[in-house]
């Protein structure tokens, strides 16, 4: 597996419901993400500083990369769009963190 940490921001006043919508997320994205070889997918929130934390491990970076362009993928980027910052083409604005240690 290839681990993955990157960070993103959610709306200061958007905290719950970006709780919520994940809490409901959909089956169709679960199943997307488990196609797309996600194995291990965990968002925290820092709020004081209105930072999620993502950790996901995948099997292969060319999978990960395919997610982006699924259509299911692209629906919840939109309707995410409200509640966090985006790119122009409604993705997360992220930025990716170097592993500098892990220990099993």
């Amino acid at each position: 597996m290839i681990r993955k940490a990157f960070v993103m921001t959610v709306y200061p006043d958007m905290h719950e419901e970006y709780e919520k919508r994940h809490t409901e997320i959909w089956p169709e994205l679960v199943q997307a993400l488990h196609d797309h070889g996600v194995r291990n997918y965990s968002i925290f929130l820092d709020k004081e500083t209105d930072k999620l934390f993502a950790y996901v491990e995948i099997e292969d970076e060319e999978k990960w990369e395919k997610l982006s362009s699924a259509e299911i993928n692209q629906k919840w980027w939109v309707y995410m769009t409200p509640v966090m910052e985006t790119n122009p083409d409604h993705s997360p604005v992220t930025k990716d963190l170097k592993m500098v240690f892990h220990m099993d």
